[in-house]
């Protein structure tokens, strides 16, 4: 019995480490937005590091999303 709640112990910390990885990474990219925008705005220029470094992360984050629905749907495997 006791190894049933340490199972279920160790799946949440992974949840919550992994939720809380993946919305940092989706705030990186937002950031990256952000300051594409801010450039545009100052001097009518772009940030090519910014809009690189949004969409790294979007995709980043699609990518474990993905994943995510990988594991839980049967029919994909």
């Amino acid at each position: 019995m006791n190894l049933d709640w340490t199972a279920l112990g160790q799946v949440a910390a992974v949840s919550l480490a992994v939720t809380v990885a993946v919305v940092t990474v989706f705030a990186l990219g937002v950031l990256g937005l952000a300051r594409h925008e801010g450039a545009r705005d100052e001097g009518g220029g772009t940030s090519a590091f910014a809009v690189a470094q949004a969409g790294l992360c979007f995709v980043a984050c699609a990518a474990v999303v993905a994943y995510g629905i990988y594991l839980i749907v049967p029919q994909f495997h």
